[in-house]
């Protein structure tokens, strides 16, 4: 048997790899995490499919599960959020399975942060405004921050910000950015991308903590910083411009 790791994408049913889907239709037993993943995928499973929802559930609850498949020989597909690479605690997971000899997979899926951009309708870098993106969080009660990894230090490069997990700190977070990208810098949140209940507040880091205000958001929200999200008078990248030359367009190799 092998357990299959899947991202399921950030919300809506229709964002998950053809892969994904495949891999749910043929699995007899699936891990999904119920309090994000939208039980509409459930419907790829067969129709006897063993289907647990592992949001009460401990990690040694969710091994016990593995095992139990395993000693029946079911392959399981086990449903993350978003993609498997950022945030998943997939790792410990698969920790556990190596320990135990259980093979696994993992297929990737769209993640919050691409959802998000696409929710502003945004590319997160611009031709020599933002080259960089970086997908962050701040301290919580799963885990702290390492040394070093700090927003300063982040806001120092001017990249573009994607903070996860965090709209509980948005003052703090404003706080420690101001002085680094101003108050007139375009910020922005994007709770719950691409569920039907999704929400979008636009400002900037002197108006984002007033929208919030207005507009209360809890949890499942992506918070964006960065002189890309406003972007209008740029420089046009080279890539397709006629004097760029390169194989496609008659240039060298």
């Amino acid at each position: 048997m092998t357990v299959h790791f899947i991202g399921a994408g950030p919300g809506a049913a229709d964002l998950i790899t053809v892969r994904g889907r495949d891999l749910i239709a043929r699995c007899p037993v699936c891990l999904y995490a119920g309090s994000i993943v939208s039980e509409e995928l459930l419907g790829h499973c067969p129709t006897d499919a063993r289907i647990v929802n592992t949001a009460p559930m401990s990690l040694d609850e969710i091994e016990a599960e593995y095992i139990r498949a395993h000693d029946e020989g079911h392959d399981v597909a086990r449903l993350h959020s978003g993609d498997l690479s950022v945030y998943s605690a997939v790792a410990e997971q698969m920790r556990r399975l190596d320990a135990r000899g259980i093979p696994y997979t993992l297929t990737p899926g769209v993640p919050a942060f691409a959802a998000a951009a696409a929710a502003l309708h945004c590319e997160l870098t611009v031709p020599e405004l933002a080259q960089s993106v970086v997908l962050t969080r701040v301290s919580g009660r799963a885990s702290k921050m390492p040394d070093g990894e700090s927003l300063e230090a982040f806001a120092a490069t001017g990249s573009t910000l994607a903070i996860h997990l965090a709209i509980h700190a948005l003052p703090t977070i404003v706080d420690t950015l101001l002085p680094f990208y101003g108050a007139d810098c375009p910020a922005a949140i994007v709770a719950r991308a691409t569920h039907p209940n999704e929400t979008i507040l636009r400002g900037t880091l002197g108006t984002i903590c007033a929208e919030l205000d207005a507009n209360p958001i809890e949890r499942t929200a992506l918070i964006l910083v960065g002189p890309a999200l406003g972007a209008r008078d740029f420089r046009e990248s080279a890539l397709y411009d006629p004097g760029y030359r390169r194989r496609y367009r008659g240039g060298a190799e």
